[in-house]
């Protein structure tokens, strides 16, 4: 898809799920509360016939990137001691990086469309951790993101990709 596709559709995204998000209602352990955050895009997400999506090297490098850089920031958010400024800085890496992945996009076209769910969920967790609505925290924008690099793992075919130190199940 050309980068004018890409931003289009990601407009449309982010423009018609604006205020979907729910906040998350009840803090859990087991997922950190991140599951509770509702109309997440990636809740539409298929596998390929029960496989896993194909990904390329620049796709696997940029959300290894966003990973690693979330990954530093887990602690602060999940402590809930995490800044606006840091959230800021978090909310700009991830953004640059969703920017580089759609710009060298080169994935068959069904597994760009799943793809799209991933970016939609990652730019609306950039949104809402840069505090664009009200109503929901940043750390909705970081359970977004979470959301979103788990699902990733889930439904791309991403040999180094682990979720949580384990490989991810199939």
């Amino acid at each position: 898809m050309t980068r004018l596709g890409w931003t289009a559709l990601l407009a449309v995204i982010v423009f018609a799920t604006r205020g979907a998000v729910a906040a998350p209602t009840e803090h859990e352990h087991s997922d950190h509360g991140h599951a509770a955050t509702g109309a997440a895009l990636v809740s539409q997400m298929q596998l390929n016939d029960g496989e896993r999506w194909p990904t390329d090297a620049s796709l696997r490098a940029g959300m290894l990137e966003i990973r690693t850089v979330f990954d530093a920031h887990h602690p602060r958010i999940h402590a809930g001691t995490q800044s606006e400024k840091q959230y800021g800085e978090l909310a700009a890496s991830v953004e640059k990086t969703v920017n580089q992945i759609v710009e060298q996009c080169k994935l068959p076209a069904a597994a760009d469309a799943q793809l799209h769910y991933v970016v939609g969920d990652l730019l609306r967790g950039v949104a809402l951790m840069r505090g664009s609505d009200p109503a929901h925290s940043r750390h909705d924008g970081a359970a977004l993101v979470h959301g979103a690099l788990n699902a990733y793992g889930k439904f791309f075919d991403d040999p180094s990709w682990t979720v949580h130190g384990a490989k991810p199940v199939a």
